[in-house]
């Protein structure tokens, strides 16, 4: 069965009992919690989470069936301040040391650019920068491996360090850690200026690539306008064929985490029944 869930901060930025009442109206199977985009009062400095916060974060989730898949800690791991990364990395080390308090092993983030606000840089293609990334990675690795945690890392094409299937591989080869894995955004890692493939064999490639290291998948949906990628639709609203995508979750992924970005309210029962309608055919024709 398809593990559909949410990101949580999609609902509006509350208390952690209201979020959890606000969610379980749609039965997600999980969610991905982004304590300062999600709650109204998040520990956000180095050295404020504790094993008790993590506990009853945990645990306000649990009593409404939710399960926590993924915190989300999006740092720029090569901020030109260093002092500045310094103090994201010791956040990011600190979801790490307490994943598992609140029920979970992972902490997400993007992999950043030359630029504060991690948009588009030139520079960031450059394989000095590669290298500050690959120090920031291996420092968090570092504390992942001795907390039993995971660090998640998600491609965003052309915009950030890693932004490509070749780069993601690169990535993975260079360190072969348990601890380091991949959350897979196709919207993400689609080109700018689109596809010259079948979005399947686009699929197919990251899989072949990386497949074995996805633990987590972000649902969104593109279209292509002006020809350039609009990347910030609901799911099942624009051009990916989420049809080639669930179907090779399905076969190759049984069970993993679709967490549902930019749905609202208003979209969200819509998306969930579009992905059921898919699985069904699939199952109908095993």
């Amino acid at each position: 069965m398809l593990q559909i869930g949410l990101r949580a901060h999609d609902y509006g930025k509350k208390s952690a009992e209201e979020l959890a009442d606000t969610l379980s109206v749609f039965s997600p199977a999980s969610i991905q919690l982004a304590l300062a985009k999600a709650f109204s009062d998040p520990p956000v400095v180095p050295g404020g989470l504790s094993p008790g916060y993590a506990r009853r974060i945990g645990n306000i989730f649990a009593r409404k069936n939710i399960a926590i898949a993924v915190l989300g800690c999006y740092i720029n791991p090569v901020h030109p301040n260093p002092d500045q990364r310094e103090n994201m990395l010791r956040r990011f080390e600190d979801h790490l040391r307490f994943a598992r308090d609140f029920g979970c092993s992972m902490v997400g983030t993007e992999t950043g650019s030359c630029n504060p606000d991690c948009s588009w840089h030139p520079d960031t293609e450059k394989p000095e920068i590669f290298e500050l990334f690959c120090a920031s990675i291996e420092r968090l690795l570092n504390t992942a491996e001795k907390c039993g945690s995971i660090v998640a890392v998600e491609a965003v094409a052309r915009q950030h360090t890693i932004s490509t299937i070749e780069l993601m591989a690169k990535l993975l080869n260079r360190f072969k850690s348990p601890a380091l894995k991949v959350i897979y955004d196709p919207v993400n890692l689609l080109p700018v200026e689109g596809l010259s493939e079948p979005q399947a064999a686009f699929f197919e490639r990251a899989f072949e690539a990386f497949g074995d290291h996805i633990v987590v998948v972000h649902a969104k949906d593109f279209r292509m306008e002006g020809g350039k990628k609009r990347g910030d639709l609901p799911a099942g609203t624009g051009e990916l064929d989420y049809s080639a995508l669930l179907n090779l979750l399905m076969r190759k992924k049984p069970g993993i985490d679709i967490l549902l970005e930019n749905s609202s309210p208003d979209t969200v029962r819509d998306i969930f029944s579009r992905f059921r309608d898919i699985e069904t055919h699939y199952n109908d024709k095993r």
